[in-house]
C-alpha cells in the first residue's frame, strides 16, 4: 500500500474512579473474586508457545503471603537460548513490515486494554503486586494505554524526520532501522505499564525482544502476553522467560547478538549489567545500547513561603501511595523550622486516617510491601530510626499475614543522616528541619546528599526561591516539580527518567526513548552521476 499514514492523535486515557456502586467497581470485584480463587500456571512464552518447566516457583499475594495465585515456570539454559534463537529468527520479517502495520498491533493493544482487558490487568496487578484499585488503574491500564498510543505518534515523527536538503539530481533519505540483534528487556515489580512498555517500545521500532520480568510481577506479565497475542503481535517478536536474574542474564548478556538492554530496576543490578557488557564488548556483533532507569532518593524541599496544606498533602501522597514503592516516591523532605509544627501535625493527622490493609478492601490506602526481602529491609531501617532519630508517626511492621509496614515519618537532626541518603523503597519518609535563614545554604546539601537524581520538588510561593531551587537542583532530578508531589509523571506530559545513579535518563514515554531503538541508515541516490574523474580545477 502506498501512502503517508497518520496515526490517530493520542490522548491520555481517563482514569476510572471505581466509586461504590459504579459499573467498573462491580466488574473489578467480580474479576478479583474469580482470579483469587485460581492458581495460574505462568509459563515462558517462546515463539507463541507457552512453555512450562519442572522448576515452578510460587507467586503469592503481598497482602496475604500464604495465598498462592500462580506458579512461575523458571527457564533453564535451553529455554533461554530457544527464546533468543526464536526472536532472532523472526527479526527480519518483523522489521520488514511497514511501520504502520507494527503500529497497528500496539494501537489494537491499547483498544483492548481500554476495553475487555482492563479489569483483568488491574485485578492481576492488585493481587500480585499489592496495588490498590486506584494505583492499579493509573498504572496497569491508563499509563500502559498511553505508552502504546503515544509511542505510535512518536514513531511516526521519527520516521518522518528526513534530510531537509536534496540538491537537484540527488535524493537524500534516512532509514531508521531496528537494531541488529535482540533487545534484552529486564523489568521490575512495581509498574505493570513499565514492564510491558520496555519490550513493546523496542518492538514497535522494528526490534525483537527477550523479556525477563520480575517473579513478583509474573502474574500480570502473563496478562500482558495474552494482550499482545490478542492484538496480533506475531509469535517470537516478544519472547518471555521467567527466572533468576543470573540464570537468564548470564546467557543473554554475553550473547553475540545482544543489541540492547532495556532495564528498570536497582542501581546495583544495572551497574553489573554495564560491567558484563563492558567485559564482553569485543565479542558482540554490534555495540549494545544500554538504557536503564534505576534507583531514587527523591526529595521535597520547602521554602519558608511554602503553602502548608498543599505541602502536607504532597508529603503524604508522594511518600505513601503504593507503599512508597514508586521510583519517584518522596523519601527525604526538607522543611523550614517555622513551618514544621503545622506541617508535622497535618501529615500525622493524614497518616492516622490512612487505612493499612488488603487491597481487596477498597477502603485501604496503604497495602503490603512486595515481599519478605523488602519487609526485612524496611524493618532494619525502622530500627535505625528508633535508635538514632525521632519517629514522628508509624514505625511498626507485621509480617504474620502480609508484608505490612506502617506509613512512617522520621525526623532527623543532621542533613547527613543515613535515612536521608539510602534508598529505602518503602513507606518511610525522613524529614530534616532546617533554620529558615539557611535556605540558600541548604540547596547544595540537597544536591549532594544522595547519589541519585530521579525526581524532586520545590514548594514555595516566593518566585525567587523557586528560581533559586530550580537552578541549584537542575542536575539533582530528571523530573522536577514545582508545588506538586514528585510522583505521577504522565506519558506525553512529563517524560520520565533521571541521571546520576538513577539511570541513563532516556525518558520513557517520549520520543527520546524510541531513538535508542533505531539505528540511522543514510541513503544518497544520485540521478546524474559523473562520467569522468577529472575536476574542473584540473583544467
Amino acid at each position: 500500500m502506498d501512502g503517508t499514514f497518520t496515526p490517530p492523535a493520542p490522548s491520555n486515557e481517563p482514569v476510572s474512579g471505581y466509586a461504590p456502586g459504579s459499573a467498573e467497581r462491580r466488574r473489578i470485584v467480580d474479576v478479583l473474586g474469580q482470579m483469587e480463587s485460581e492458581v495460574w500456571e505462568l509459563p515462558n512464552w517462546i515463539g507463541g508457545q507457552q512453555v512450562t518447566t519442572s522448576n515452578a516457583v510460587d507467586v503469592t499475594m503481598p497482602c496475604d503471603h500464604q495465598h498462592v495465585i500462580g506458579r512461575a515456570h523458571f527457564a533453564g539454559s535451553d529455554q533461554v537460548n530457544a527464546a533468543i534463537d526464536n526472536s532472532l529468527a523472526v527479526r527480519e520479517e518483523w522489521a520488514a513490515l511497514p511501520w504502520s502495520e507494527r503500529a497497528g498491533v500496539f494501537l489494537k493493544a491499547a483498544a483492548l486494554l481500554a476495553g475487555p482487558f482492563r479489569e483483568r490487568m488491574n485485578a492481576s496487578t492488585m493481587l500480585g503486586q499489592g496495588k490498590t484499585v486506584h494505583q492499579a488503574e493509573i498504572d496497569a491500564s491508563c499509563e500502559l494505554i498511553d505508552f502504546f498510543r503515544f509511542n505510535v505518534q512518536y514513531a511516526a515523527e521519527i520516521y518522518g524526520e528526513q534530510p531537509p536538503v536534496s540538491p537537484p539530481g540527488l535524493w537524500n533519505r534516512l532509514d531508521h532501522r531496528g537494531l541488529e540483534g535482540f533487545v534484552f528487556s529486564i523489568t521490575p515489580f512495581n509498574f505493570t505499564s513499565i514492564c510491558a512498555n520496555l519490550p513493546a517500545s523496542a518492538a514497535l521500532m522494528g526490534n525483537v525482544s527477550v523479556w525477563k520480568p520480575s517473579r513478583t510481577q509474573a502474574h500480570s506479565a502473563q496478562v500482558c502476553m495474552e494482550l499482545f497475542e490478542a492484538a496480533g503481535l506475531p509469535p517470537g517478536v516478544i519472547n518471555l522467560v521467567h527466572g533468576a536474574g543470573a540464570d537468564v542474564g548470564d546467557i543473554a548478556l554475553t550473547h553475540r547478538d545482544l543489541a540492547g538492554v532495556h532495564f528498570t530496576g536497582s542501581t546495583g543490578t544495572f551497574q553489573h549489567i554495564w560491567k558484563t557488557v563492558g567485559a564482553n564488548i569485543a565479542d558482540y556483533r554490534t555495540y549494545p545500547r544500554l538504557v536503564g532507569e534505576t534507583g531514587g532518593k527523591d526529595f521535597i524541599v520547602a521554602h519558608p513561603s511554602a503553602d502548608v496544606p498543599t505541602l502536607a498533602v504532597a508529603i503524604a501522597r508522594g511518600s505513601f501511595e503504593y507503599q512508597g514503592q514508586k521510583c519517584s516516591a518522596s523519601s527525604r523532605v526538607y522543611v523550614p523550622r517555622s513551618l514544621w509544627p503545622e506541617v508535622r501535625d497535618r501529615v500525622v493527622a493524614m497518616v492516622e486516617e490512612m487505612k493499612l490493609g488488603d487491597v481487596r478492601d477498597f477502603s485501604t490506602f496503604v497495602a503490603a510491601v512486595i515481599d519478605e526481602r523488602a519487609f526485612d529491609k524496611h524493618a532494619r531501617y525502622l530500627d535505625i530510626a528508633k535508635e538514632t532519630a525521632n519517629v514522628v508517626v508509624g514505625g511498626g511492621c507485621d509480617k504474620s499475614t502480609g508484608w505490612f509496614v506502617e506509613p512512617t515519618v522520621v525526623e532527623v537532626s543532621s542533613p547527613d543522616h543515613v535515612m536521608l541518603k539510602d534508598e529505602l523503597f518503602g513507606p518511610i519518609v525522613t524529614v530534616y528541619v532546617y533554620d529558615d535563614t539557611e535556605w540558600e545554604a541548604l540547596l547544595p546539601i540537597v544536591d549532594i546528599t544522595s547519589p541519585y537524581a530521579l525526581t524532586g520538588a520545590i514548594f514555595a510561593t516566593d518566585r525567587r526561591a523557586i528560581h533559586q531551587a530550580t537552578l541549584a537542583l537542575r542536575n539533582a532530578a530528571g523530573n522536577f516539580y514545582i508545588n506538586d508531589k514528585p510522583t505521577g509523571a504522565v506519558v506525553g506530559q512529563q517524560p520520565f527518567g533521571g541521571g546520576r545513579a538513577s539511570g541513563t535518563n532516556d525518558k520513557a514515554g517520549s520520543k527520546l526513548n524510541l531513538y535508542r531503538w533505531v539505528s540511522a541508515h543514510t541513503i544518497k541516490e544520485n540521478f546524474n552521476p559523473p562520467t569522468g574523474w577529472r575536476y574542473p580545477y584540473l583544467g
